[in-house]
């Protein structure tokens, strides 16, 4: 469903099934709410006149067990939206507002207090945080708070509370010269670090923050979305450490570089060292990524593999191009997200970061030629 995703000419059967995410592979149930946040310290980067700074936040986290309804996975609004902005036909409008989730709308927070990592999600350009469900949802289930956050104006469509249903307003302002993406990352580091302040300031926005460990918080982000981990981990040292999913960076790092851990998940068509294109971006920034660090690579993966799009794609019967299923790059992404921040928030080793794994032959360690293992 990102771009060149094409039409469901040939749909078949699966139309008649209403799509739904793969279980979460941890043993604790899953929670969800959304959040209404504004941020009156700074202008709307995208509508004229806007003096505050809207966004709608999903909360996932680990849940008491309940019989509780299971969240939306978007409103139709943001479905219809979604998909007639791609240009999408032959699917229902409303399949991306009847796709199954996991997660119990706010059923109760379960945890010890200021015990749980936070991780926030960013997704891809006009993507909205419902994209990176089945990983947020993931992570919840095996004890992390994770924070998907819509960039207000970067989705097709975002629905508030009040009934409003924001639009891509950023893509009008693209062809308006240069800057444009280095303004986009910006504008999403500021929004992440409001977010991490509004979990755990001295008023939190949401009841269950006291759950929340302030000192192991990180960030992954998909395409424009990961590639704001680095400008927002450079602008906010609460971030310890972030992933980037398939996104070329365009913030430069400064020549101290930055110590904390940081991976390159990517697929293989576009990453792999030396290749040239957006491969570049990352050779670029990894000289200066001075701590820990992985650039991993996934063969057969398409852009929209990071996310649910290539496996939602799968189940309505487009086809994404991609020859890797979208089932099983969703088992890639939270197999390598999650060991990530097991890893680096939680103190626990993960051999899965330190060798190719027979489990997951897709995945390959791209190490740039200047700094080839011995």
């Amino acid at each position: 469903m990102m771009g060149g995703m094409g039409t469901a000419a040939d749909a078949g059967d699966a139309l008649g099934h209403t799509p739904c995410l793969p279980e979460p592979t941890g043993p604790g149930p899953v929670g969800i709410t959304s959040l209404y946040l504004k941020d009156i310290s700074r202008p709307d980067p995208w509508a004229a006149g806007v003096s505050a700074r809207e966004l709608m936040v999903s909360l996932w986290y680990p849940a008491t067990p309940s019989g509780g309804r299971r969240a939306r996975y978007m409103t139709p609004a943001e479905s219809e939206l979604q998909l007639t902005s791609r240009g999408i036909t032959g699917v229902p409008r409303d399949v991306l507002s009847t796709t199954r989730t996991n997660a119990v709308s706010g059923a109760t927070p379960a945890g010890r207090q200021r015990a749980l990592p936070l991780v926030v999600l960013s997704p891809g350009f006009t993507n909205s945080r419902g994209t990176l469900t089945a990983l947020a949802e993931d992570l919840a289930s095996h004890g992390y708070v994770v924070a998907g956050i819509d960039h207000t104006y970067e989705s097709f469509a975002t629905a508030f509370p009040d009934g409003r249903v924001t639009t891509c307003l950023a893509r009008e302002t693209r062809r308006r010269g240069s800057g444009f993406w280095e303004k986009v990352v910006a504008g999403r580091a500021a929004d992440v670090s409001f977010v991490l302040s509004e979990l755990t300031g001295a008023h939190p926005a949401w009841p269950g923050a006291g759950l929340i460990d302030s000192s192991r918080m990180a960030m992954a982000g998909h395409s424009v979305g990961g590639a704001a981990a680095i400008p927002a981990m450079l602008a906010d040292s609460r971030i310890r450490a972030g992933i980037d999913m398939d996104g070329s960076t365009c913030a430069p790092i400064p020549d101290h570089g930055l110590s904390r851990p940081f991976l390159f998940l990517g697929k293989q068509s576009n990453y792999t060292p030396g290749s040239g294109g957006n491969a570049t971006t990352w050779e670029r920034d990894w000289k200066l990524l001075t701590g820990w660090k992985r650039w991993l690579l996934v063969a057969g993966a398409i852009h929209a593999s990071f996310t649910d799009l290539g496996l939602l794609a799968d189940k309505v019967g487009i086809d994404t191009g991609a020859s890797l299923s979208g089932a099983r790059s969703l088992d890639i992404t939270r197999a390598y997200v999650r060991a990530f921040f097991d890893q680096h928030l939680r103190g626990e080793p993960q051999a899965l970061l330190d060798q190719p794994s027979a489990r997951y032959p897709e995945v390959t360690f791209g190490v740039p030629d200047a700094e080839a293992r011995a």
